[in-house]
């Protein structure tokens, strides 16, 4: 599988990942959260790979979250799964880029350093 790169075409950070991986000749897909959003199963599956990273479900999710997002403080005093919920209808909530390197990794933000050890670059 490619790798696929969740964010908005406006965002600076979701740029430098794409060009990362195009100066490397590596396929990418975008998903336009904007356009598109994120579906519960990718989402479901970018925080099951954090999770194994940080220890927990709600670390991960937490992580997911843009904190310096207006809409964050709707976010913060949610349980879990209402956050996972909050993710799924507001995909602009999301810290952008979200890389997922198929079933084997995910990233947050820009995270060149993670992504040269990533097997399929």
């Amino acid at each position: 599988m490619a790798i696929q790169i969740f964010g908005t075409s406006k965002s600076f950070d979701v740029k430098k990942a794409e060009r990362y991986f195009a100066e490397r000749r590596i396929p990418v897909q975008k998903v336009d959260l904007k356009e598109k959003g994120i579906s519960k199963g990718e989402l479901e599956s970018v925080v099951s790979l954090l999770a194994k990273k940080t220890g927990s479900r709600s670390e991960a999710i937490e992580m997911l979250a843009d904190k310096k997002n207006k809409d964050y403080a709707s976010f913060a005093y949610l349980d879990d799964e209402d956050k996972f919920g909050k993710l799924l209808e507001s995909p602009l909530l999301l810290v952008q880029p979200i890389v997922r390197n198929g079933k084997e990794a995910a990233t947050v933000g820009y995270a060149p350093e993670i992504w040269k050890e990533w097997s399929c670059l």
